[in-house]
């Protein structure tokens, strides 16, 4: 009987071990410090300029819980004072909602060397989420809403020649000016840019719907 009860004694204490070790093995999930607004502002690319369009980021977050970050639009501007979008947003890590880092810093965001290239980030269709932490709708989607104003090259930076793809540093919802658009819904790390896959339509709400979007941004804490 005593040899019994030491087994059971033995058991115990090497079970109450393994669920410490868990337990101490546990690590608090990285806040969330990226997502793609469920909702755009409606005026098609008047954003109210950088200040309006981080606004829209702030009260997202902040609706959500997430407000005690400072948010960010990934958005470039153009001309004299030009705005880079990739150095509005901090230094990153960033982790969606779950807690998925889809990128750890801003080489790796963008690709800035070879190997960061070949690997990609991991901003995609299985880690994109709103700031509630929804699927945006992509491609296969009706409506399709794949399209993410970002008015910024691949590398992050802004456009240097004449034309139009800021829909005028965010203050214009006319037909006759463009946007630069990213696709969230990639499939795979090397599959269509997150940031610069092709020009909208126009800037007005319905040109951006007619090309695939709905006025969505990307939202990034910078702190």
């Amino acid at each position: 009987m005593k040899k019994v009860l030491i087994t059971i004694a033995a058991g115990a204490l090497a079970a109450g071990a393994v669920a410490g070790a868990l337990h101490a093995g546990d690590a608090p999930q990285p806040p969330m410090t990226f997502f793609v607004t469920s909702v755009g502002l409606g005026k098609g690319g008047d954003l109210g300029g950088l200040a309006g369009a981080d606004k829209h980021c702030q009260a997202l977050a902040t609706a959500a819980g997430h407000g005690s970050k400072t948010w960010r639009a990934y958005l470039s501007t153009q001309g004299p004072g030009a705005v880079n979008a990739r150095d509005r947003i901090g230094k990153g890590p960033w982790h969606n909602i779950r807690g998925q880092q889809v990128a750890k810093d801003l080489g790796d965001l963008h690709g800035d060397t070879l190997e960061q290239a070949r690997n990609g980030n991991l901003i995609n269709v299985r880690t994109v989420t709103d700031e509630k932490g929804g699927l945006p709708k992509g491609s296969v989607d009706k409506p399709n809403e794949h399209d993410i104003l970002t008015g910024s090259k691949l590398d992050g930076t802004a456009y240097t020649d004449g034309a139009d793809h800021t829909c005028k540093n965010w203050t214009s919802s006319a037909s006759a000016d463009k946007a630069m658009l990213g696709h969230w819904d990639r499939n795979s790390a090397s599959s269509i840019s997150w940031v610069s896959a092709h020009p909208s339509r126009g800037c007005s709400q319905e040109d951006l719907v007619a090309t695939g979007g709905a006025g969505l941004l990307y939202c990034f804490a910078a702190n």
